[in-house]
């Protein structure tokens, strides 16, 4: 079936829908997070040994694995990174890859090292699809032609390859054809930037062999929860019929994105924003992330048991990416909720704290350990994939948008954005948040303009005030924005103050869990910290069941961000009245994550008492 040759596609350029939101231009963050991003800038973007990932592409004999997403991931992280921080020393770098991922494209056009008799199998589009992420951000951060070029031809010469076999791409590859199908996105990527129909034609196609029996069925079964849409391929995990693989269902759906963005059909997005809901509801976890042996299995309601290889650090990022595309597009709280959520606790938690290295699964209960290194390439797949994750976070503190300015994130630093009028607009942002959860906001623009300033209230936040120059605004709903219209002036300010105080969460009957988080911060027992032992039994004691109190503490342990005292009753088998007991706990992220590798637990089991059955 030679769909490829044909021009099928009927999309017109009017069909382009455009994002609610857009990044900012520039910005700057400071505090702990701007820590973590240079931590990581340093350590493992310009760490990263180059020659090292092009190497693989230069020996076409693999017949299995996946040495070439790694020039891909670690290529699109630090291009992020570098639209944060625009130095010259990793544009160097950045230029050095692409003339060495173009010096070893074939004159057919396929850039990968898989042998000829093995190509479109196990992960070689997969590998496609990472350098054409590459080349085509490369693209977009230079204006290089020879970069779109290059990603044109890979993309024709796949297609190709395909037609001239009349094969289906979503019986390549693994896991119902996702891992090679994901290679949407940069198909869709490529039309937008080339207007070049065959590439729409060949999006066309994917889309429409996701919904035959042999594919993924990612739109029609949307509305089925991810774990159950096919049976469980407890044979083959890793294998074709492996339909729940976290990681490769979402790229999947970045991918389906991009083709709404060309179409405008409602349905596209609709699959997603559902199948979004869902992973939040039945899988992600109080750190923000889940999958256990990398595929959804419904782990929410299953997260305070200790579970095998659990939260894949390229799950994590790719959950934070698929929400920050539907921040963009809808520009909706939950999906900003969600980013923070996961960023301060799953992410973070996953980064060891020179930035240097990420673990490849991050439990609730046990020890952070580091992953074992894949293909032969000195790393794996997480270590790739960590700062894609962590790197959409600087532009998207404040973003516009056509009536004004959002503010979705909380952290020192600055924005430099565009208002509706095209001039440019800087968010200040003096706080320690979330240390606390006081942020003083300052507007500073060249001439007064009316627009509109979004100030997104997280949905934990139950009680929290807001002001502009002193004057307090009256509707502060917890998961919304607060829309505030008027006419800006330079030196304008906008203090909020948002509710910080301990949640318990309590999941379970028989047995009977509790976490505490405070703000978006998960809170975790560590073997570190002072107290009762890990494993003792203690009850927190609350306000209403639900408040506690913490109180911060100086951090007293190399490694720590936060720490924090709580009152908790101790298990006792006297009598009498017992006397509560400190508890010290700390954020997340911190927790475990030393040189020791120390213990550390989120969900505490509490005693079961027979009056309550």
């Amino acid at each position: 079936m030679k769909f490829f040759l044909l021009i099928a596609s009927t999309i017109l350029l009017s069909s382009f829908v455009e994002d609610k939101l857009h990044p900012a231009v520039s910005a700057k963050v400071n505090g702990f997070t701007g820590e973590r991003l240079d931590a990581s800038y340093n350590n493992r973007i310009l760490a990263q040994d180059v020659d090292k990932l092009v190497s693989a592409f230069k020996t076409r004999t693999e017949t299995r694995c996946w040495q070439t997403e790694f020039w891909g991931k670690w290529f699109t992280s630090a291009v992020l990174a570098y639209r944060y921080r625009p130095e010259p020393r990793l544009k160097e770098v950045l230029d050095h890859a692409v003339t060495g991922i173009l010096s070893t494209q074939t004159a057919d056009g396929y850039i990968g090292n898989y042998a000829p008799a093995n190509r479109l199998q196990q992960w070689d589009i997969w590998g496609r699809k990472y350098v054409m992420l590459g080349l085509l951000d490369y693209y977009d951060l230079t204006g290089d032609k020879k970069s779109l070029t290059a990603a044109g031809k890979v993309a024709d010469h796949l297609i190709l390859e395909l037609g001239e076999k009349g094969l289906l791409i979503v019986k390549m590859g693994n896991h119902r054809g996702m891992a090679a199908s994901s290679v949407l996105e940069p198909i869709c990527r490529l039309y937008a930037r080339t207007k070049n129909k065959k590439y729409m034609a060949f999006a066309d196609e994917i889309v429409r062999e996701w919904e035959t029996p042999q594919g993924p069925q990612l739109i029609s079964k949307a509305e089925i929860d991810v774990a159950k849409r096919f049976p469980k391929a407890v044979n083959n995990w890793f294998g074709w019929d492996q339909g729940q693989k976290a990681y490769e269902m979402m790229s999947c759906y970045e991918g389906l994105l991009e083709y709404y963005r060309l179409t405008g059909e409602e349905k596209y997005k609709h699959a997603v924003e559902a199948t979004w809901e869902n992973i939040r509801t039945t899988e992600i976890n109080v750190a923000g992330s889940g999958a256990a042996i990398e595929c959804w299995f419904g782990g929410a309601h299953l997260q305070t048991a200790p579970i095998h290889h659990y939260q894949e650090t390229c799950v994590t990022a790719t959950w934070i990416k698929l929400s920050q595309q539907l921040l963009r597009l809808t520009g909706e709280a939950k999906y900003a909720d969600a980013i923070e959520q996961t960023f301060y606790n799953a992410l973070l938690g996953a980064m060891t704290t020179d930035g240097a290295g990420w673990a490849k699964y991050t439990p609730l209960y046990g020890q952070r350990l580091k992953g074992s290194e894949q293909c032969g390439m000195g790393l794996n797949c997480c270590e790739a994939s960590g700062p894609r994750g962590l790197f959409t976070l600087p532009l998207t503190v404040a973003m516009s948008g056509k009536e004004g300015v959002s503010v979705n994130f909380f952290t020192e630093g600055a924005s430099v954005l565009k208002t509706p009028s095209g001039q440019q607009v800087t968010i200040q942002q003096h706080t320690d948040y979330p240390v606390t959860g006081k942020i003083a906001i300052s507007v500073q623009l060249p001439k007064a303009e009316e627009m509109i300033l979004r100030v997104r209230i997280p949905a934990w936040s139950e009680t929290s005030t807001l002001t502009v120059n002193g004057a307090a605004i009256a509707a502060v709903t917890p998961g919304t924005y607060v829309e505030i219209k008027r006419t800006w002036v330079n030196g304008d300010a906008v203090e909020l103050q948002l509710d910080m105080r301990g949640r318990v969460e309590a999941l379970g009957t028989t047995p009977k869990y509790v976490s505490i988080s405070r703000g978006p911060i998960l809170l975790a027992r560590d073997a570190r910290l002072p107290g009762p032992e890990i494993g003792a039994i203690v009850r927190p004691i609350t306000d209403k069941g639900k408040y506690i109190t913490l109180t911060l503490k100086d951090v007293n342990k190399a490694g720590i961000w936060m720490q924090f005292d709580a009152l908790c009753m101790p298990e006792s088998y006297a009598e009498g009245a017992i006397k509560p007991v400190p508890l010290s706990l700390c954020d997340y992220a911190s927790a475990g994550n030393g040189a020791s590798l120390p213990m550390f637990r989120v969900w505490m089991p509490q005693l079961l008492d027979p009056k309550d059955l």
